[in-house]
């Protein structure tokens, strides 16, 4: 098996501030307790004998190796992303940061949504990338305005019934 991986889609680098805490929070446990923990379990694993039939010693490898790409992709990313804090120069716009309700006009459900970048996604919480066709779609729109977004499930329509920004972004 090759461990050769397809390049990942270029996406925005685009970060709120809390985002951009949460990332540091993640690296710093990381690095700081997770490897530690692993490296140690690793080690422990190694010093049982025969490493082609321990599975231990295998699962811990892997997860190793897992939490060095994370780290990797988290040192790199960090120094790229942009904090946006400050608001947008046209607040009754849709643009990054801002919180936005939605209603689908082809069944009427309403729906909140939070534009925030890629790295901070959370569908629990209604917090969809600025990359995504929803995102897009809404991208410069102000309350009333009507748009399409390519979803999954085909082209919908939507129209923007509120914008706001949050305190601190």
């Amino acid at each position: 098996m090759s461990r050769w991986r397809p390049p990942p889609e270029n996406s925005t680098a685009l970060v709120t501030p809390a985002g951009q805490v949460r990332l540091k929070a993640e690296l710093d446990d990381l690095w700081r307790v997770r490897r530690p923990d692993v490296v140690r379990a690793l080690s422990a694993a190694a010093a049982e004998g025969d490493r082609s039939e321990n599975a231990e010693y295998t699962y811990r490898k892997k997860q190793l190796g897992e939490i060095d790409r994370r780290v990797r992709y988290l040192s790199r990313r960090l120094q790229t992303l942009r904090v946006v804090d400050a608001p947008p120069s046209d607040p009754d716009a849709v643009y990054f940061g801002a919180r936005v309700e939605v209603e689908r006009l082809d069944d009427g459900r309403r729906t909140h949504y939070r534009i925030v970048g890629p790295d901070e996604t959370d569908a629990g919480l209604g917090w969809i990338s600025i990359d995504s066709p929803l995102a897009r779609g809404m991208l410069k729109k102000r309350v009333a305005d009507e748009f399409d977004a390519a979803l999954p499930g085909g082209t919908t329509r939507f129209a923007i019934l509120a914008v706001d920004y949050p305190e601190g972004r």
